[in-house]
């Protein structure tokens, strides 16, 4: 039996798939969002944003925060931001981030957070109004506006 029609068969079809390959998980989207929550020993927070993408994708969403843990406090972040990696596809954004994180704050304060879902990940920064103290687990939940 000839092998050689089926190995040249076989690199021409890995050769057309390579670009599809190295492109998928690379799509660069930015997150802004304003977000305002409470937390006594469970933490809750709502706020909606907008995901933008240099490929020209755009998308108007809502943010849920839920968690618990050790941590009382009240905030409010406008302007946030968030940079997301690992995505090939808007619609991938969507979906549950977990994070755990210890936190102080009062007044104004900034904060940094690196959240994953699968193989994708989300960097939020943000600064805000409001006091925090607390070491906690949360769910960050991205869905359609």
């Amino acid at each position: 039996m000839n092998t050689k029609p089926f190995a040249l068969l076989l690199a021409l079809a890995t050769a057309s798939l390579a670009p599809t390959a190295q492109a998928g998980g690379n799509l660069d989207c930015q997150l802004r969002y304003n977000l305002s929550g409470w937390s006594l020993i469970y933490k809750t927070a709502s706020g909606n944003g907008t995901i933008h993408c240099t490929n020209g994708a755009s998308m108007p969403v809502r943010i849920q925060l839920k968690g618990g843990g050790l941590t009382v406090g009240k905030s409010k972040i406008t302007d946030g931001r968030g940079s997301f990696t690992g995505a090939s596809s808007v619609g991938e954004l969507l979906g549950t981030y977990a994070s755990v994180g210890a936190h102080a704050g009062a007044v104004k304060s900034s904060n940094a957070q690196v959240m994953t879902k699968g193989d994708i990940s989300l960097a939020l920064s943000g600064t805000g109004k409001g006091w925090d103290l607390g070491v906690d687990g949360a769910a960050f939940t991205i869905s359609r506006r």
